[in-house]
């Protein structure tokens, strides 16, 4: 009988695990984690926080009785400390102390951590991290001891500082979004991101862009001075709790102590069936690197991606061939009622290909005017002159406009390499309600073209501007 050992019970070593068993339902496997929440939704936290989902147990992608039910074993609150990669063992800390346990096959799944910014005062009361289940419950905890309407301070715009706003907001506290660069959601182009940084200011909340924290000292009463600098001046102000969210990290010490090696971001160097060079040890999820069908080897973490690698290790752990097909980089976040999201490549990122990269931006309404409804969304297309090929694609609007279809359509052009010809020429659904003849992901195309052709043509300034489709 095979030994599967995961270390880490999130995305990527739930389905490592889940895959192995489905294949070989007598393969013994353990799931080793450092927390008591295996297999929780990270990604869910934000609207437990808000109080969207009701309770921290249905962020459970599946209950800890479904895992055992599925075979396999979970050590929880249970520390990997080292890897005897000759004898193949992995040591261990839980409740019954140290310990040691065998495997025939080691799937190191340890993730990603949080971004610590110098100056910070984590660990004192108000000041928060949020990336885990524990974060959160802290989070949740110091929040219902505040009345409605303190001032609280996110820093940070990304996915989850934007949740996160949108969560304090609804449960009636003053919120402040604190963001470095000129608009919120800096994974989007300016342009489509000032749509997102409006809709969060027209909901009441206070976005402070091209803004540096520079530090948060005690204030007294249990409240924090954050201090910010940016081109119009230093600023202060004062906040009952601080949500600190910009970035994370590759958690990657008990793969480098076992004799991986490092790559892009300090992320494990995997291949693509998601092996380290290490006999025997294998990883997948937000601590290694990844394969992007666009640009080769990067680090992009993704829970998708993360459940991907996840069940191609599961796989070829058991002496199978599968190989990981690589990410595009698609994502999408909601942002009260607005939806952004990106596939792709922006213009600036294509610099390490050999392209010639145009962009250009649309604007096309999400299903044919006459019908109630419609709306308005702005459309990035960047694609290659030279052959046409789609490089990537952004779009902001309306939460009601299925976005995520849309982006998801472009998406599957990137995997495919289509063209933007390619795309215009796609078999798209149509009704009134939900979409025109040519689908707004097609006439943005068309919109790509024409501004190629004007750029062809000498019209130097055609690739830039935004064209009103109705």
């Amino acid at each position: 009988m095979t030994h599967l050992l995961a270390v880490g019970g999130s995305d990527a070593g739930i389905a490592a695990a889940l895959r192995a068993r489905e294949l070989d339902p007598s393969t013994d496997v353990t799931v080793v984690l450092a927390d008591e929440f295996p297999n929780f939704s990270i990604c869910g936290i934000p609207y437990w926080v808000s109080g969207d989902v009701a309770t921290e147990a249905s962020l459970a992608h599946r209950t800890r009785a479904d895992l055992e039910a599925a075979g396999m074993t979970v050590r929880s609150s249970t520390w990997a400390s080292a890897v005897d990669v000759d004898r193949r063992r992995l040591s261990v800390t839980g409740a019954a102390g140290d310990e040691e346990i065998a495997y025939d096959e080691l799937l190191i799944g340890t993730g990603a951590e949080p971004v610590r910014p110098a100056g910070v005062p984590f660990g004192e009361p108000g000041i928060h991290l949020l990336h885990t289940m524990t974060d959160a419950e802290q989070v949740v905890a110091a929040l219902e001891l505040l009345p409605a309407g303190s001032r609280v301070a996110v820093v940070g715009a990304g996915y989850i500082g934007l949740e996160m706003t949108e969560g304090l907001v609804a449960r009636g506290f003053d919120t402040t979004l604190i963001q470095r660069g000129p608009e919120v959601l800096s994974t989007l182009d300016p342009e489509l991101g000032s749509l997102v940084t409006a809709e969060v200011r027209r909901h009441g909340a206070t976005v402070l862009t091209g803004s540096t924290v520079t530090g948060i000292t005690p204030a007294g009463g249990g409240q924090w001075c954050v201090a910010t600098s940016s081109t119009s001046g230093d600023a202060e102000g004062t906040f009952a709790l601080v949500v600190v969210c910009v970035g994370v990290r590759p958690v990657t010490d008990l793969a480098v102590a076992a004799g991986a090696q490092l790559g892009q971001a300090g992320a494990i160097v995997v291949d693509a069936s998601m092996r380290t060079g290490v006999p025997h040890v294998w990883a997948a999820g937000d601590c290694v690197v990844t394969h992007h069908r666009l640009l080769g080897t990067t680090w992009l973490p993704l829970g998708t991606t993360a459940h991907k690698q996840g069940r191609v290790a599961g796989e070829n752990m058991l002496g199978g061939s599968k190989v990981f097909a690589g990410s595009v980089g698609t994502q999408v976040v909601k942002v009260f009622d607005l939806v952004a999201a990106r596939t792709g490549l922006r213009q600036h990122e294509t610099a390490p290909l050999k392209v010639s990269p145009l962009t250009r931006v649309t604007v096309a309404d999400d299903h044919k005017r006459y019908y109630p409804g419609a709306v308005p969304l702005t459309i990035s297309v960047t694609g290659d002159q030279t052959t046409g090929r789609l490089l990537g694609a952004q779009i902001v609007g309306q939460r009601t406009a299925e976005i995520s279809k849309r982006i998801d359509t472009f998406a599957t052009a990137l995997h495919a390499e289509l063209t933007l010809d390619d795309v215009i020429d796609l078999d798209l659904s149509y009704t009134p309600p939900l979409g025109s003849p040519w689908d707004a992901v097609q006439v943005a195309a068309q919109g790509w073209e024409r501004a190629a052709a004007n750029q062809a043509a000498g019209n130097q300034t055609a690739g830039n501007q935004t064209a009103v489709i109705a």
